[in-house]
C-alpha cells in the first residue's frame, strides 16, 4: 500500500479546501467592494484547484503499483464538493461581478446586498463541509480506519453530519441578519401619502404690469393739425 502517497493527496485536499472554508467565512466581512471582489477571486481559485485534487488523486493512484486507500478517503469530500463546484462557484462569480461594478471606485465601502449574499448558507457551509470530510479522510488514507465496516467511521460519519448541521444554521442565522441590514432602511424610510390637509399648496402671484414709457414733449406728434 502506498501509504506515503495516499497521505499527500489527501493531506493536499484537506489543506486546499479546509483554506477555502476558512477564507470564506471571512467573505462577509469584506470592507470595500475591492476587498470582496478579490476574496471572491481567490475563493473560485480555491474551488478550482481543489476539484483539479480530486481529479488527481485517481490519476496518480491509478499510475503507482499497489493498492491505494487514497480514493476511499476521497470518496466522502466528493459529495459536498460537487455542490461546491456546481453552486457555490456561481454564486461566487455573481459576488465578484456584483463587487466588480464599483471598479471606478474600488474604496466603496461593499453594499450591504453583497455582504448578504456572501454570507448566504450556500457560500461557506460547501466548502466547509468539504473540508471537515476531507480531513476525516486522513486516517483511511493512513490506514487507521478501514472502510466499509469499520465503528470508528461510523463515528466520524455522525460527527461529521452534526458540524454540517451546526455550520448550516450558523450561517443561515448570519444570512439572515446581513439581510435584515439591507431591508432595514426601505422599512425606515417607507413612502406613505399625506392627508389632503397636510398636502403643500402652491400658490401663483401675477407679474406686476409693465410700466408704459412716458413720451417726451419732443417725441410728440401733434395730429390735430
Amino acid at each position: 500500500m502506498n501509504t506515503t502517497t495516499d497521505l499527500i493527496l489527501v493531506g493536499a485536499l484537506t489543506a486546499v479546501w479546509l483554506t477555502a472554508g476558512l477564507l470564506a467565512d471571512t467573505l462577509p466581512g469584506a470592507r470595500t467592494a475591492r476587498e470582496l471582489r478579490r476574496r471572491a477571486g481567490v475563493l473560485s481559485t480555491l474551488v478550482g484547484a481543489g476539484a483539479a485534487v480530486f481529479i488527481a488523486v485517481p490519476v496518480i493512484t491509478g499510475l503507482l503499483p499497489g493498492e491505494s486507500a487514497a480514493p476511499a478517503a476521497a470518496l466522502l469530500p466528493a459529495v459536498p464538493a460537487v455542490l461546491a463546484v456546481t453552486v457555490t462557484a456561481h454564486r461566487l462569480t455573481q459576488i465578484r461581478r456584483g463587487a466588480g461594478a464599483f471598479a471606478t471606485a474600488p474604496l466603496t465601502p461593499a453594499p450591504p446586498a453583497l455582504r448578504a449574499a456572501a454570507a448566504h448558507p450556500l457560500v461557506a457551509t460547501p466548502l466547509q463541509v468539504t473540508g471537515l470530510a476531507a480531513l476525516t479522510g486522513i486516517p483511511i488514507a493512513a490506514g487507521i480506519v478501514e472502510v466499509p465496516g469499520a465503528d470508528v467511521a461510523g463515528i466520524v460519519l455522525t460527527v461529521a453530519g452534526l458540524a454540517v448541521l451546526t455550520l448550516a444554521i450558523r450561517h443561515a442565522v448570519r444570512h439572515s441578519r446581513l439581510n435584515l441590514a439591507v431591508l432595514a432602511p426601505i422599512g425606515r424610510r417607507r413612502l406613505r401619502s399625506l392627508p389632503a390637509a397636510q398636502r403643500p399648496t402652491e400658490t401663483y402671484a401675477a407679474l406686476p404690469d409693465e410700466a408704459r414709457p412716458v413720451a417726451t414733449a419732443a417725441h410728440e406728434v401733434d395730429l390735430v393739425g
